[in-house]
């Protein structure tokens, strides 16, 4: 679980980092200007969206960095974490209404989740 309270020290440090304002962060990363309010103020805690469109809108965040302080800011080249590729889904997987396979054996399968670019995910269960 993240603390809120270091989230919200690395939230400030990226901004004195960049010279930015909380609103001009907000228009930045694509949130409405309350939410960076919010957040810094303590009211709220973090959203993955929220976390994701950082970490997509500045380049030198490191994910892990933001969530929980381990690397360094602005991320290097070599510390940057970069989620693989992903490959295309199996024909099975392509349409909704179609169940996912059981496995042979005592093991099967109850759910895949797959996340988008956008931030979105599809949960399929089985």
């Amino acid at each position: 679980m993240v603390n809120t309270g270091d989230f919200i020290k690395r939230l400030e440090e990226i901004l004195r980092y960049y010279d930015l304002s909380a609103s001009s962060f907000a228009d930045k990363i694509k949130v409405q200007r309350s939410s960076i309010s919010h957040l810094l103020s303590g009211r709220n805690k973090p959203s993955l969206e929220f976390v994701m469109k950082v970490v997509k809108a500045i380049p030198e965040v490191d994910l892990y960095w933001l969530l929980e302080g381990k690397g360094s800011f602005p991320a290097s080249k070599k510390t940057t974490s970069k989620a693989p590729e992903v490959k295309p889904l199996a024909p099975a997987l392509e349409n909704k209404e179609k169940n996912i396979p059981k496995a042979k054996g005592k093991k099967s399968i109850d759910k895949i989740v797959i996340f988008y670019s956008d931030g979105s995910f599809t949960c399929y269960e089985g």
